[in-house]
């Protein structure tokens, strides 16, 4: 498949890039990607009002839940995350989903949690999801249900909590005359109106307000940040200063990866997280004039215990996914099927065939789409390698309890 898509996600947090290839370390073997006769539009919308999910009523297109029973470690406190998130008022305004409500939707995670529990084999797993679930598949891109899977996670930084001549590029706080407007769901100025772009930000707009949080040393460093939209900085005595996100300023993202690549200024096969930070290290004369093509940016918060996800709960690597939540259902059971990269003997990686149940827990400014779908990965330089090379299609499926059946804790808590 020849892909279209050179950019990332932007929520809390997004990769950037497609191959990682470490400076001073021998180039990983990459697997190459057979070209299609006509490339997929992974960010096809869909009709207004339309929504990612299709019920499946054939048996024959059922998955085969089974390999998600190698992959359960951290999946029961990630669900329980979905919980927390859908015991807050705020969260029924986003259900009914179709025909899924609020009350089936949380009862669907806590039948999951059970399941997860009590399946003793892969293929008894299996076999309840199925018999107690009813299947949907996300339409995808084509109306097949091919949907492009992308990689994300949170990066380490050195920071400092005061500026020097070393670190001098701040981080900012969410301005206070900016809002969320909840008929939209997007951020705005107060009163109305677009509020700051990226470039005006990072001209001095929001200095002398006092809303600095840190300040890194490099630059593109600093946007990185921006998009992954987390981060875990380390101090000068050592400690880490946690960051997550908290608010955009409303615009949209775009991708300056695939602007450097459309400009013949990199190859695409320099379009990674590395072979960025090499180009502008290279060539900080282009940070003035590629930084703000993406003029969406990302405000932070201090917030131990995360990383954090758009619905303000931990998010799990390996067990959330981000997708667009204007068309898939916030924080509900989904089931992946896709490749994605892992490392093999000699410093190799390729790509691995991959089954598992994850939640949706996140969404991104790029992730506008039921064609996309971005996996969490997790924490640092080694994870940060193998987001960069998460590119993969594959197919996108959710579970919900079936009309009729309840959850033992839903019938407990009603006794």
């Amino acid at each position: 498949m020849q892909f279209r898509y050179w950019g990332r996600r932007i929520g809390w947090g997004l990769g950037l890039g497609l191959v990682v290839v470490l400076a001073g370390c021998p180039e990983p073997e990459v697997q190459d990607l057979p070209l299609a006769e006509e490339p997929l539009d992974y960010y096809k919308q869909l009709p207004p009002g339309e929504r990612a999910l299709v019920k499946l009523t054939d048996p024959s297109q059922f998955p085969d839940f089974s390999p998600g029973f190698y992959r359960r470690a951290g999946l029961e406190q990630a669900a329980a995350n979905s919980l927390e998130y859908m015991s807050k008022p705020s969260s029924q305004q986003f259900f009914p989903y179709g025909e899924i409500t609020h009350a089936q939707a949380v009862a669907s995670i806590e039948t999951f949690i059970e399941v997860l529990r009590h399946a003793q084999t892969p293929e008894e797993l299996d076999a309840t999801i199925k018999e107690r679930f009813d299947i949907y598949m996300s339409r995808g891109c084509d109306e097949k249900g091919t949907v492009l899977y992308t990689g994300y996670y949170r990066p380490i930084f050195d920071a400092r909590l005061q500026p020097d001549a070393e670190f001098k590029y701040p981080l900012y706080k969410r301005p206070d005359d900016l809002e969320l407007n909840p008929a939209t769901g997007e951020y705005q100025r107060k009163g109305g109106g677009p509020y700051l772009t990226r470039g005006e930000i990072e001209s001095g707009a929001l200095a002398g307000r006092g809303l600095e949080l840190c300040w890194l040393r490099d630059r593109f460093e600093t946007y990185i940040v921006t998009v992954q939209g987390s981060g875990r900085l380390r101090l000068a005595d050592g400690q880490y200063f946690d960051i997550g996100y908290h608010g955009n300023n409303g615009h949209e993202y775009s991708s300056i990866g695939q602007n450097l690549v459309e400009r013949g200024l990199i190859e695409p096969s320099q379009l990674s997280l590395q072979g960025l930070i090499q180009y502008f290290r290279d060539h900080p004369e282009q940070l003035d004039q590629v930084l703000p093509i993406n003029k969406r940016y990302v405000f932070f918060t201090p917030r131990r215990g995360g990383p954090y996800g758009s619905l303000n709960v931990p998010v799990t690597p390996y067990r959330t996914i981000a997708t667009d939540k204007e068309v898939y259902p916030r924080a509900c059971v989904a089931f992946i099927q896709t490749q994605i990269p892992s490392h093999g003997a000699g410093g190799s990686i390729s790509n691995q065939p991959y089954a598992g149940f994850a939640m949706d827990q996140d969404t991104g400014g790029a992730i506008r789409a039921a064609g996309r779908c971005d996996f969490f990965l997790g924490t640092g330089p080694e994870v940060g390698e193998l987001a960069g090379r998460t590119l993969s299609e594959g197919q996108l499926y959710y579970i919900f309890l079936k009309q009729g059946g309840s959850s033992d804790m839903a019938l407990a808590d009603a006794q």
